[in-house]
């Protein structure tokens, strides 16, 4: 773990200028360029609040907040969440071959890709920010949490992805398995509807997800709703356990078989 944790540390610049990279080749063919990573989010966000919004909520406020922002403070990071984890689990075998040719470790593969959407998540929080602020809910003390939840974030993303991409080099059908989770997640996730109407033990299973912890946390911070990384310390210290175990065992793993990665191609 020490290891890995070392590459990212030495290899911290090259990972920015691969990230910064990464975010313009993706958007190299777009007529519109990096804006999709801006657009893409903002429809889906219309379609959520129209369909949850007003068809099934019918307009309801959540506890005196109107449903557009408590949704829009929970889905911001869900739009870094997803395209991590689905990009960072094939980002080694996707491109292994031109990886091989060059002379840096391969744990930092999925960090620089982690790192290319962590830009337009920054400028969606800003964006986020703003309406916020000017919809009732203005900045506030609250908000210095915000760094604290990116850098949790940041780390179990890298933590996951350390895991999916070494089990996706060796079995592709990984990958698929990533995916179909990703598309049930988000109902699974208090972004598009309330959970403190369901039984006890039901929110309590569903806070075993430690995606949980951020999504709330970030609605906490954006709609300054109070300080939620000592409300419940017993929840934030079982998050950085969970943490620290998938780092370990995605660690493992990834210096385990990176050897071996052009073997499974």
């Amino acid at each position: 773990m020490f290891k890995v944790i070392k590459e990212q540390i030495e290899s911290f610049y090259l990972i920015r200028r691969l990230s910064l990279y990464e975010l313009k080749s993706t958007n190299n063919n777009n007529y519109l360029g990096m804006m999709w990573e801006l657009l893409n989010p903002g429809i889906q966000i219309a379609i959520y609040w129209f369909v949850f919004g007003y068809g099934i909520r019918e307009g309801r406020d959540i506890d005196g907040v109107p449903f557009f922002q408590w949704m829009l403070a929970g889905i911001v990071v869900w739009f870094f969440i997803n395209p991590s984890i689905s990009q960072g689990s094939k980002s080694i075998y996707t491109r292994i071959r031109m990886i091989s040719k060059m002379s840096f470790p391969m744990s930092v593969i999925p960090t620089y890709v982690i790192f290319s959407k962590l830009y337009p998540h920054m400028v969606l929080v800003v964006i986020s920010t703003a309406i916020l602020h000017f919809t009732g809910y203005p900045i506030s003390i609250y908000f210095i949490q915000i760094p604290y939840f990116l850098f949790g974030t940041i780390a179990l993303l890298l933590a996951i992805s350390l895991i999916t991409s070494t089990l996706s080099t060796i079995v592709r059908d990984v990958q698929q398995i990533v995916q179909a989770i990703l598309r049930i997640m988000i109902y699974l996730l208090p972004i598009l509807w309330v959970t403190f109407s369901l039984p006890e033990w039901v929110q309590s299973v569903m806070k075993v997800n430690p995606l949980f912890y951020l999504v709330e946390g970030y609605r906490h911070a954006l709609l300054g709703q109070g300080w939620y990384i000592i409300s419940d310390p017993y929840y934030t210290l079982y998050f950085w356990l969970i943490v620290f175990i998938l780092f370990w065992i995605g660690s493992a793993l990834h210096v385990k078989f990176r050897k071996h990665f052009i073997d499974f191609l």
